[in-house]
């Protein structure tokens, strides 16, 4: 068992172990900045025997029945939710998130795994017969996967890879991020008591480009899912390349809002500011620019202002904590950065534009800004973080195509009249849009984006159709009577 802080390991064949050559790194703890453990380095022995070992369980778990894979991630299902309190507390210290959150993202895990378990008993395949001939078309498991993780979401980003993989018969090299490798861990170990063969299910640390380079480069890999940065995701392209694996992609965002006129402005900056702060706005679908009519953007930044300035920030595991920090100091450098270019353009701060006082972690204020200049990087940067920027806009079609104008294709939210929200919804080239909402990311829906977002589908019975291949047979159809 490696979840939890303290010493976190490489699971490699069916047990918990060390580096081969005892190699880790530190991890911290980003409300306080103090190591609170340590994290396998896997070598590139280490990594060949995770190749070795998911080759083989993918030989054994690709001729399961549907049913045993349905129960197996439903019994899975079962165990993270009975250690669901460990697991949120290892988010928390691990990750930084409020500990409310870091409960909902376990449950929001398990989820995935009772939908999976479901889609895994469907028959994805059809038959029929023409001329005297029989057609079938059947999906059968791509092969084994290499699935790479962020940390934003240590629990829910890695559920929804495995567990439709999984469903599909495949076997599966994890490899999460070194700052948050917890709730990784724990969801191996739910598969593993659950059921799920240990040479099925792989899971290594440490550096991150050295092993996508060994793993991506090796022929047992036949499916690549990353969820991480567009330059991440365009290296994975290419290392693909030599054996044409397949990749699902779902990279940066920088979703626009969208608040049209007669939308109760104050209804939406209460709801808005909620999605834009959670998790300190380390979202990938976290709403980023915020588009509101000239006449009204005053008054929702106002609002937008108050609401965000009355969040508590402080340690994910205090009482009341409604932000917690920001998962490293990359991150609070970057946002610094962005803040600094705001400034230089004269943009003006209606709260929040500083680090948090008296707190010794990477704590950052919720940011509302205004007057932003048309050249600032924060208007087509991803911020990933707590800075939000109300843009005043003429028409309806000037706010589209603003919106439109990055090379992010994630999400996008629209506030307003039905009609006219759903209207201007259409226009928008995301894959995800919240009409008067915000809540996306459900186990039954299919979740990406377009343009430099990335391309296929988590989530949903599209889900599972990600880590299957069509097989086409034709053969003489049986005769009257013939038992097939």
């Amino acid at each position: 068992m490696s979840a939890g802080t303290g010493a976190s390991l490489l699971f490699i064949d069916g047990r918990w172990r060390p580096a081969a050559d005892g190699a880790a790194d530190e991890l911290r703890d980003p409300a306080t900045g103090e190591a609170i453990g340590t994290v396998a380095r896997a070598g590139e022995h280490d990594v060949d025997e995770a190749l070795a070992a998911v080759d083989r369980g993918f030989a054994a778990w690709r001729r399961s029945s549907r049913e045993e894979r349905a129960r197996v991630l439903a019994a899975a299902a079962a165990n993270l939710r009975s250690r669901a309190e460990a697991i949120a507390r290892t988010i928390t210290a691990e990750q930084g998130k409020p500990l409310g959150e870091a409960r909902s993202e376990v449950e929001q895990s398990a989820g995935y795994f009772d939908w999976y378990a479901e889609e895994a008993v469907r028959e994805l395949g059809r038959t029929w017969t023409e001329g005297g001939r029989e057609f079938t078309v059947e999906r059968r498991p791509v092969g084994p996967v290499a699935a790479f993780s962020a940390w934003n979401f240590p629990a829910s980003l890695p559920a929804r890879k495995i567990a439709p993989a999984i469903a599909a018969g495949c076997a599966v090299l994890v490899k999460p991020a070194e700052e948050a490798p917890g709730a990784a861990a724990a969801i191996v170990d739910a598969l593993v008591d659950a059921g799920l063969p240990g040479s099925a299910i792989a899971l290594v640390t440490g550096d991150a480009p050295a092993i996508a380079r060994q793993v991506i480069g090796s022929p047992v890999i036949r499916k690549i899912t990353l969820t991480g940065s567009i330059p991440v995701g365009r290296e994975l392209v290419r290392l693909s390349a030599e054996h044409l694996q397949p990749l699902s992609l779902e990279l940066g965002g920088h979703a626009p809002v969208i608040v049209l006129p007669g939308a109760d402005v104050e209804a939406a900056a209460e709801a808005l500011a909620g999605a834009k702060f959670r998790n300190a706005g380390q979202v990938c679908i976290s709403p980023t620019r915020f588009f509101v009519p000239e006449a009204s953007a005053a008054a929702f930044a106002e609002r937008f202002a108050a609401a965000a300035a009355a969040l508590r920030v402080g340690p994910g595991d205090r009482d009341g904590v409604d932000v917690g920090p920001l998962a490293n100091e990359r991150r609070l450098e970057a946002v610094e950065s962005l803040m600094d270019d705001l400034r230089r353009g004269g943009a003006r701060v209606l709260t929040g534009g500083r680090r948090v006082e008296g707190l010794p972690g990477w704590f950052y204020e919720p940011t509302v800004v205004v007057d932003v200049h048309e050249d600032a990087r924060i208007l087509t940067e991803e911020p990933f973080g707590p800075i939000a920027p109300v843009l005043p806009y003429r028409s309806v079609d000037e706010a589209v195509d603003r919106a439109n104008a990055v090379e992010q294709g994630l999400a996008a939210y629209v506030f307003g009249p039905e009609d006219a929200a759903r209207e201007a919804a259409a226009r928008l080239d995301v894959g995800m849009i919240g009409v008067n909402g915000t809540a996306l990311a459900v186990a039954e829906a299919p979740f990406g984006g377009v343009k430099a977002s990335g391309y296929g589908r988590e989530g949903g019975t599209e889900g599972i159709g990600e880590y299957t291949v069509a097989v086409y047979t034709q053969a003489a159809a049986p005769s009257e009577g013939e038992e097939r």
